[in-house]
């Protein structure tokens, strides 16, 4: 007998007194607990449910901003910032923190430097995981991905590898990753492939990181197909952020903030609905005109528009927490750094709500105009900067035109879907 693999299908119940009820093994997994305030978007045949702003579900943990590389994607080209590590009493702190919290999140080693460079990274995953932590992650160049830390980092069980990649040939790659080689990165990570339990789900698995510029667009099916090679099994991409004036001939984004197969709220726009068809000689011409028509584009169901005005740090129901111990919104506000929108530089400010040493996870998280603050980001009532990006007031993100207080996120890329992190 054939059994099916499709997820079994969850369903709610209205009750005499017209409440809707939902099961309550799927209203703990997204934190719908008594009195949690959910927001809903109507669509034209479904009401979506997003997860609570009281939910957190995942805590990015920045073990240094020491780097043994020097790329030019890197946000340390856009700032004054000391190098710095995470001292054992800060991680003690949030191991602590954890400890209360239940469900645990989920935790990702990552942020400006490379977790590697840090001694005790992996012992930091090792005891997480032995906590109970259900995911684990880390991102790295790989460079430093030696048979004894792939070997360490397999025992203590981390989830997920992130890498990142940006040229699948030597010149290509070494052309972004500065004081890189290529050939010395796969045969790390070819060699930390088969260090893993043999079987068709290996731990743990492999994710590629991929940002996307002029210079090397066309590597991406290379590294794809490279990503292959050692079994990857996610791949991510982003678009660079210039942190200098150098990388702006760089973006591949010029028109992308105001295109209409992007903008889904406004009425003005004609839509097209296109299904799915294949992908080839014969129909790519046509869907490169239809994508660039002037309309906005909904794809099998699927509006390109739903990208716009989202922070998927909050929708995510996440939290940062930077080298020295303190906790911002995201990443892009751990520190302070410049990037650019348009040809305007930006300053953006760093912005946090507190220091591990003082206060716990829980109560950072639950701070009230943390809260207060994810509640505005959910409605993104910010000034339309990416779109308008015309005044003084989007050189950053301390004010904005319609007087929200610090900080603004109008001009933050990530939340129109242009920038992401995996």
């Amino acid at each position: 007998m054939t059994v099916s693999t499709k997820p079994t299908t969850a369903w709610a119940q209205v009750n005499e007194q017209g409440d809707l009820v939902i099961p309550r093994d799927v209203a703990m997994r997204y934190g719908l607990n008594p009195g949690a305030k959910v927001r809903l978007d109507e669509g034209t045949n479904f009401v979506r449910m997003h997860r609570p702003i009281t939910q957190l579900t995942k805590i990015y943990i920045e073990p240094t901003v020491s780097c043994n590389l020097d790329c030019i994607t890197c946000f340390r080209n856009g700032w004054n910032e000391p190098n710095g590590r995470m001292s054992d009493v800060s991680f003690e702190q949030i191991f602590e923190s954890l400890k209360t919290l239940d469900p645990l999140p989920s935790v990702y080693f990552g942020g400006i430097g490379e977790p590697l460079v840090h001694n005790r990274t992996i012992e930091w995953i090792a005891r997480l995981k032995q906590l109970g932590v259900s995911k684990v992650e880390m991102i790295t160049n790989a460079t430093l991905l030696d048979e004894t830390r792939s070997r360490q980092l397999i025992d203590a069980g981390l989830d997920m590898l992130w890498v990142s990649i940006d040229g699948a040939t030597p010149e290509s790659y070494a052309d972004v990753r500065l004081g890189a080689e290529l050939p010395h990165v796969l045969q790390n990570l070819r060699r930390f492939d088969k260090m893993r339990k043999a079987g068709h789900f290996p731990k743990p698995e492999i994710g590629v990181a991929f940002v996307a510029m002029k210079r090397n667009i066309d590597q991406l099916p290379k590294v794809i197909k490279l990503g292959r090679s050692f079994r990857a099994k996610h791949f991510s991409v982003s678009n660079v952020q210039p942190a200098s004036s150098d990388m702006l001939d760089e973006r591949l984004y010029m028109h992308t903030l105001m295109d209409s197969a992007y903008l889904d709220g406004s009425k003005n726009v004609p839509r097209l609905s296109l299904p799915k068809m294949d992908i080839n000689e014969i129909t790519r011409d046509a869907l490169f005109a239809a994508f660039t028509s002037g309309c906005n584009i909904n794809l099998a169901g699927q509006n390109w528009g739903g990208a716009s005005d989202v922070c998927n740090f909050v929708e995510g129901g996440t939290m940062s927490i930077a080298w020295d111990g303190y906790a911002a919104p995201c990443w892009a506000l751990m520190h302070t750094h410049t990037s650019f929108l348009k040809e305007k530089q930006l300053t953006n400010q760093r912005h946090v709500i507190g220091n591990i040493a003082e206060r716990s996870l829980l109560d950072l998280w639950l701070d009230p105009e943390y809260l207060a603050y994810r509640e505005r980001l959910h409605n993104f009532g910010f000034a339309p900067c990416t779109f308008c990006g015309g005044c003084e007031l989007a050189e950053g993100n301390q004010e904005d035109c319609f007087s929200n207080p610090s900080p603004v996120c109008g001009v933050c890329l990530w939340a129109q879907g242009v920038i992401q992190c995996p």
